[in-house]
């Protein structure tokens, strides 16, 4: 099933709908998902052909990736037109931009009866996304959006979302779903990018949504197991004999050998 693939999701590549050479290309990519944009990476004279060009590229496929379409905005002009195409098409996800109260996605799920990633990027949807997160699939951090929301300045850092975060986090834990980082924005910094990764990584997120195909690499590679953890990974389940034992020099239960295994399951895919 998709929804069970999406805690194994690293990568998630946002495309403009209207741009069938990135969308070709998309398909040779090593993206976990592929997110076909019909909001804001589109021009409002385009969102037309945008969502034709959308249905007709998820119904050719893309080998081996889950593909889900960002739609517009619940209640906005184009939402009603975007939410039946995407109910009718061969996505396997919504993407519900600017969410902020579970409304939006009782709405959305009625329509479309396909899963939903709500996408928190401002200070209601962090405060909503606790009731949010028990009627979607995942969440995804809209950190731009957010840090415009909440009065950041320009190049502030993450300091200033950290609360934000851990809350989509922390709300998508306790719905037992998928928590996805928002984007980074520059495109020639792939030691800013790891880092990121490893503090989004940090925080609990699964992955990390992207705008630009030169950033898979850093994300599959970050929020991968590494071998040494595969090695330690191993060694538990392996020694484990059931209830709380001493392993290593500390206490191990059944959570560490949960631990263990949601290891092994990523780093198998």
């Amino acid at each position: 099933m998709p929804a069970s693939r999406l805690r194994l999701c690293r990568s998630l590549l946002f495309l403009p709908a209207s741009n069938p050479r990135a969308i070709a290309k998309a398909r040779e990519l090593a993206a976990d998902m592929v997110i076909l944009d019909l909001e804001d990476a589109v021009k409002e004279e385009d969102k037309h052909a945008a969502r034709e060009a959308a249905v007709a590229a998820v119904g050719e496929g893309f080998p081996g990736k889950l593909v889900a379409i960002r739609i517009n905005a619940v209640g906005g002009a184009h939402f009603g037109r975007d939410i039946v195409a995407v109910r009718d098409s061969a996505a396997q996800f919504v993407v519900i931009p600017k969410v902020e109260h579970v409304e939006q996605l009782k709405d959305a799920t009625r329509i479309a009866a396909k899963p939903l990633l709500a996408m928190i990027e401002t200070a209601a949807g962090v405060l909503g996304a606790a009731a949010a997160a028990h009627a979607c699939a995942g969440l995804i951090a809209g950190t731009n959006d957010l840090a415009a929301d909440l009065g950041l300045p320009p190049g502030a850092g993450r300091e200033g979302l950290a609360h934000g975060l851990q809350s989509v986090v922390v709300a998508a834990r306790a719905a037992g779903i998928a928590a996805f980082d928002g984007v980074y924005n520059p495109l020639d910094d792939e030691a800013g990018l790891e880092a990121q990764c490893r503090e989004g990584r940090g925080y609990g997120f699964d992955g990390k949504s992207l705008i630009h195909p030169s950033q898979i690499a850093a994300a599959n590679r970050t929020f991968a197991p590494d071998e040494a953890e595969v090695e330690a990974a191993l060694k538990l389940i392996a020694a484990a004999t059931g209830g709380a034992e001493r392993f290593e020099g500390r206490m191990i239960e059944a959570m560490h050998i949960a631990q263990a295994e949601a290891v092994l399951a990523k780093a198998r895919r």
